[in-house]
């Protein structure tokens, strides 16, 4: 009769305990933002799309706790780092367990105390999970030579074995990363006959809804977290107007506001031309007083504003030299080396690798533009080594430049060189160079904290 009764009496525990399993496992499924608040936007009661329509992972009850233990852990992290950036502001110093090597100082910095500190903040706590599924040249790889070359050196450096900022744990992640080329995209799959460009946003929700139905980290945030680096001209086409993306952080070359780039998530990167190796600086860039010329471009008559800017100005005045193609014989760095200022008029896209040419051999900027958002701008005031230009105020360019006393035009020249370090692509990377500078844009949309507010 006992043995009757403790059978009756297990098969009561074990249907309770799975109407309780089921009533809690239909209650999981749920935005980061109802576990604990975050720093970064969440989107609780978004509309339907492709991600938070995925199947998730059911996790035990136990398993949520210690979800959100880890989760209230890495928010507490981050408000330590936030306090630490306002206390360097106030203190005008910085906080550090070992010796700095490197202290950034001077005006090329909007706040130079906030940046440091959250710099140093930056190398305690920030962790990146990379997305594992699918195969190259499409995924895991990207270009190596050309204009786009420079996401795959990001995307080259951070998949090494041992990179700092990449975690095997992806409970540990703060930021997740796709690793997909839209470059090798448009090379393998886009077919010019047919001008059509809809397969870049039917391979990126695809991809979207292969991680997203494997793992949970995507529909936590709605892709808050995530993030993407590409500098192809069709990136912003790529990525706008999908529901599935719309909290999605972008790290793009065509950071073009009027293209629906948001400053306050995405991340505007540099563009450079991979040639035959990476591009560097010039190790002893002439000194002012041996530059010749006012003003100087070579390239493609592409794009309304160069257009506007060759009717202008080609052949117009010795001072202010520009060519399409440099006569053969004559040297493109050298010419860059004997001007004081640097024209870098957009073309198709508002990037354009000749601000970055420019910095490079210590001449000054001059980024001609609408709607550009120039790389770093969080930290670094363009204002103290460039003139930006508007696009209307071309027929000025002369009387704009030669109006800047020489003494102003020294001090933007010498911050210029300055700031070169922070343009500098190295194999592998180092401190402060464009690696780690791009990766402190994306800390900063995590931290959601904009440096130069303080």
């Amino acid at each position: 009769m006992r043995r009757y009764f403790s059978a009756i009496v297990l098969f009561l525990v074990l249907a309770f305990s799975v109407a309780i399993f089921n009533s809690y496992s239909n209650s999981t499924r749920t935005t980061f933002s109802d576990i604990t608040s975050l720093a970064i936007p969440a989107t609780p009661n978004s509309s339907l799309n492709a991600a938070s329509n995925a199947p998730t992972t059911v996790r035990k009850k136990g398993d949520a706790r210690t979800q959100k233990r880890r989760l209230e852990k890495i928010q507490e992290g981050l408000a330590r780092s936030r306090a630490a950036i306002r206390r360097a502001v106030l203190a005008r110093n910085y906080t550090a367990q070992k010796r700095q090597s490197f202290v950034p100082r001077g005006p090329i910095y909007r706040n130079p105390y906030a940046f440091h500190q959250s710099y140093i903040e930056m190398e305690k706590r920030l962790k990146i999970w990379i997305y594992k599924e699918r195969e190259p040249p499409i995924f895991h790889d990207g270009a190596s030579f050309g204009y786009y070359a420079v996401d795959g050196h990001f995307m080259r450096e951070i998949e090494k074995q041992g990179f700092p900022f990449v975690t095997n744990n992806p409970e540990n992640a703060l930021l997740f990363y796709l690793p997909f080329s839209i470059e090798r995209m448009v090379g393998l799959v886009y077919e010019p006959a047919t001008h059509d460009r809809t397969f870049l946003k039917t391979m990126i929700s695809d991809y979207v809804q292969v991680i997203s139905s494997k793992h949970p980290y995507w529909n936590r945030t709605d892709g808050a977290d995530h993030f993407m680096v590409s500098c192809h001209d069709w990136a912003p086409y790529a990525t706008e107007g999908l529901d599935v993306l719309k909290n999605f952080i972008r790290v793009l070359c065509a950071a073009n506001t009027s293209e629906g780039y948001n400053a306050r998530k995405d991340a505007s990167l540099p563009e450079f031309i991979f040639r035959f190796e990476l591009p560097g600086h010039t190790q002893n860039p002439s000194p002012p007083s041996s530059k010749t010329l006012l003003a100087f471009f070579a390239g493609g008559n592409h794009g309304s504003v160069r257009k506007f800017l060759f009717e202008q100005w080609h052949h117009k005045d010795p001072q202010i030299q520009l060519f399409e193609r440099l006569p053969k014989g004559l040297n493109y760095t050298e010419y860059l080396m004997n001007s004081k200022y640097c024209l870098c008029p957009s073309g198709y896209e508002v990037a354009s690798p000749r601000i970055t040419e420019s910095i490079l051999v210590g001449c000054v900027p001059v980024p001609i533009s609408d709607g550009y958002v120039l790389p770093f701008s969080d930290v670094l005031d363009w204002s103290h080594f460039s003139v930006p230009i508007p696009v209307p105020r071309i027929p000025e360019i002369k009387k704009i430049l030669t109006a800047i006393p020489e003494s102003t035009y020294l001090k933007l020249q010498a911050n210029v060189l300055k700031v070169q370090k922070h343009f500098l692509l190295n194999v592998p990377p180092k401190r402060f160079d464009v690696m780690h500078m791009v990766l402190h844009s994306i800390w900063l949309r995590r931290l959601n904290l904009q440096l130069h507010d303080l």
